[in-house]
């Protein structure tokens, strides 16, 4: 069995790639029964435990366990780390464990690029990330894959690593790091929100025509990075039916609060993939989309490495 690094995982999976490969996933599909998700009671607060297998109907097997420690940040150290087992599917042997927390950005992202390739406006050229974690550079590199990004600009809670992150990307993109978020959403035709809020971040009185919101961050029916006006403004799309109506904090509040209705999404990737649902429906409108993460994402990501691998010997 191999075991890949990190930096194996992430030379294994350019954008564009991995951005077909999770497209081609979701339209063919795959056996993904829901995540186990087991809240963990630590001394300096509350962790989770996520374990998440997928196998294709006849083919490959793989099951992905991740420890998210949102208090990692005070240590500076990552909220997110875990490992991914992946096996053939003819007798089950496992082939590779890779780097489980490097796999999850990078489809975490791609997921999101995927939705904007089918939702974005073609024209969408500026970008606004919120959130300076992990997960940041991800969306930045992953967007501008399958839009022309040329303006980015990044808000976090704390400034100078909103600041750090934009010198980082200062040489490809116009990028600057902005302390006034509501005039930055004002402007912007992509937000990217990757943060581990409770609370609204982006307020739809903000989303300009034809704007496009992608909602990462809140994975769990207590966190939330809009509020419902987006919703409502907004055409919503999600990753999969079920994490929306399992975890997705965003849409599970705005539902409480009477604002939404679950019949009100538009489609799950799924859908758009297969051309069963159609995208937005004009030039000036809304699109919301929010992913929770699926285990068919972690799968599809797994078995790029794996297939680039071999090809590479």
């Amino acid at each position: 069995m191999r075991i890949l690094s990190a930096d194996e995982v992430a030379a294994a999976l350019p954008w564009p790639a991995l951005v077909d490969r999770l497209g081609q996933t979701f339209r063919d599909g795959v056996e993904s029964p829901p995540r186990h998700h087991h809240a963990m009671h630590r001394p300096d607060g509350e962790a989770t435990m996520l374990l998440m297998p997928a196998w294709e109907r006849a083919g490959y097997i793989g099951v992905k366990m991740v420890n998210v420690f949102p208090q990692n940040a005070d240590h500076g150290l990552p909220a997110i780390s875990g490992v991914y087992l992946l096996s053939e599917g003819a007798h089950g042997r496992p082939l590779a464990c890779l780097d489980g927390s490097e796999l999850t950005r990078r489809r975490t992202a791609a997921a999101s690029a995927l939705a904007a390739r089918e939702l974005a406006r073609q024209d969408a050229e500026s970008l606004l990330v919120v959130g300076t974690g992990k997960l940041a550079p991800m969306v930045i590199e992953a967007h501008a894959a399958v839009r022309p990004i040329r303006q980015v600009r990044i808000w976090g809670r704390n400034p100078e690593k909103a600041s750090r992150l934009a010198a980082e990307y200062a040489d490809r993109f116009d990028c600057e790091a902005v302390e006034d978020l509501a005039v930055a959403a004002r402007e912007a035709d992509v937000i990217s929100c990757v943060t581990l809020s409770s609370e609204p971040l982006i307020r739809g009185e903000w989303l300009k025509p034809g704007a496009h919101l992608d909602l990462i961050g809140a994975f769990r029916p207590t966190m939330r990075e809009c509020d419902a006006e987006c919703l409502r403004r907004g055409e919503v799309f999600v990753d999969t039916y079920a994490g929306a109506r399992g975890e997705a904090g965003d849409i599970l509040q705005a539902v409480d609060e009477g604002a939404f209705s679950f019949d009100e999404i538009g489609a799950e990737l799924a859908e758009l993939m297969r051309g069963e649902r159609s995208g937005r429906s004009s030039d000036k409108a809304i699109t919301v989309f929010k992913s929770v993460g699926a285990s068919l994402e972690d799968l599809a990501a797994a078995i790029e490495v794996w297939e680039q691998w071999e090809k590479r010997g």
